[in-house]
């Protein structure tokens, strides 16, 4: 049992204001594993308020990027020789793989702090633009204090694509995990503290929606960054631009794999398994929609399903598993529900369906569709879970259409023996992030989405741009 008892405010533990405890659950053996507090609104005021003093005050806005640049580098040391056991806290948190949460769940983090911590070695704060009456500078400030909102299924890697560029801008943070994952954040905490990071700077409260609305309305949080569900990103939005704040939005997907003609299935299927059933089905990235031609309809199926079949399901903690439990006893049964739903449309169940693999924990059978439509609640809503859906298309040009036939643009793929061709279908398909015969996320490019995926771009330059803001000096003489 990993039991903590205090907050991380201002540098230091520091006992709740109220007596609520949140109780993580392991969701392979429904045995209670952990227990924090459960912040409330006084504990989010006190965390607000250490970050709005480390911020107007504190040393971490006055640093140069390269010396903030050098505490990321030693949080990313310290990091690198605890991923090991960050990987383990967050397969038994969440359920994750565990070969998923060593090849992704902690070394992508990672990655993210020693990109930015060498990014930022050279970064220049100002630049000297020539104008009409004389030079102007352009300066690069910090946007001030930053409310991080993220969810459950990927925690330290939507963590850090908000910590890792608000450190090196001079922001101050508060972090808020989701109730069902907040174990890694307090290790994460504990990471900082070692590496020297000034009190203030990043401060972590765990909690639920109450106390996290309470959190992105407070008139002294100058940016809100959120990861989530698209409903929830529209309240956030209309929260921001109610005040006037800065806000980032990465939020659902529904996105499409293309499988054209001359893909070689074979070949295909095992990058195809991590890019569709990646952490149980539970990515906001996962290529749930597979679509492929009439001629070969029938085939793509086929590959399919014994794709989905040769994924071992059980105990996330062993290495042979390839999709383990969902993260909630309510995500089981959505997951369910959708199920049934895609039956009730007419939707042929290749394999899976209602069954459960295993009676004790929160398992869904992974499971194939064929004979779907692209107008069925099925491949037009975010299932978050390891279900697929096999549509057909006529031609390519009908193929770009049912992937850009959709409210979401987070991701997407293509399939094929012509890698150049590849290239000219991602072109026309309006998504944030693709992939021709590979799906990949990396620190130093963009990542974010068109439509009701999100606003803004996380990762990469831009991904440093969103926490600064930009000031223009002009002089004569």
């Amino acid at each position: 049992m990993r039991q903590h008892d205090t907050l991380f405010i201002g540098g230091e533990w520091v006992a709740p204001a109220g007596s609520g405890t949140i109780e993580v659950v392991n969701p392979h053996t429904e045995q209670v594993i952990g227990r924090v507090p459960d912040g409330t609104p006084a504990d989010m005021d006190r965390a607000v308020a250490a970050a709005r003093e480390a911020f107007d005050r504190g040393p971490w806005p006055r640093l140069s990027f390269a010396e903030r640049a050098e505490a990321i580098g030693r949080l990313a040391e310290i990091y690198a020789a605890k991923q090991g056991e960050m990987a383990a806290l967050i397969t038994e948190e969440m359920g994750s793989p565990i070969t998923f949460s060593q090849l992704a769940q902690a070394p992508q983090p990672l990655g993210m702090l020693q990109y930015y911590a060498e990014y930022g070695r050279t970064f220049q704060q100002e630049e000297q633009r020539p104008g009409l009456f004389g030079p102007s500078t352009v300066r690069r400030e910090p946007v001030g204090v930053v409310a991080a909102v993220v969810p459950w299924n990927v925690p330290q890697f939507v963590s850090m694509t908000k910590i890792a560029p608000a450190l090196l801008a001079g922001c101050t943070i508060v972090l808020k995990p989701a109730p069902e994952t907040p174990l890694d954040a307090y290790l994460l905490a504990e990471m900082v503290q070692e590496a020297g990071i000034p009190g203030g700077v990043l401060n972590i409260v765990p909690a639920g929606r109450e106390s996290g609305e309470h959190l992105i309305s407070h008139p002294d949080v100058d940016k809100v960054a959120f990861t989530g569900s698209t409903a929830a990103g529209r309240r956030i939005a209309a929260i921001c631009g109610e005040q006037l704040k800065r806000c980032s939005l990465e939020l659902g997907g529904k996105s499409a794999a293309i499988v054209l003609d001359d893909a070689d299935l074979g070949a295909s299927m095992g990058m195809l398994a991590i890019a569709s059933l990646m952490n149980n089905g539970q990515a906001c990235v996962a290529q749930t929609r597979i679509l492929a031609s009439h001629r070969r309809y029938d085939e793509v199926v086929e590959a399919v399903a014994g794709m989905v079949t040769s994924q071992a399901v059980g105990d996330p903690s062993d290495p042979a598993t390839g999709i383990g439990p969902l993260v909630a006893k309510r995500q089981q049964e959505r997951v369910e529900g959708y199920i049934k739903i895609g039956m009730d449309e007419g939707a042929k169940v290749v394999v899976g369906g209602l069954d459960r693999p295993h009676d004790r924990g929160w398992y869904v059978a992974p499971t194939v569709f064929s004979g779907v439509t692209n107008d069925m609640r099925i491949a037009r809503e975010e299932i978050f879970g390891p279900v697929l859906a096999v549509i057909p298309y006529e031609d390519e040009a009908d193929a770009i259409r049912i992937a850009n036939d959709s409210d979401y643009g987070l991701a997407g793929t293509v399939w094929t023996a012509d890698a150049d061709h590849g290239m000219d279908v991602a072109r026309q398909v309006r998504t944030g992030t693709y992939g021709v015969n590979c799906f990949m996320l990396e620190a130093n490019v963009p990542f974010g989405g068109y439509k009701a995926s999100g606003v803004g771009r996380e990762l990469g330059p831009e991904g440093l741009s969103s926490y600064l803001e930009y000031k223009t000096i002009s002089r004569l003489g």
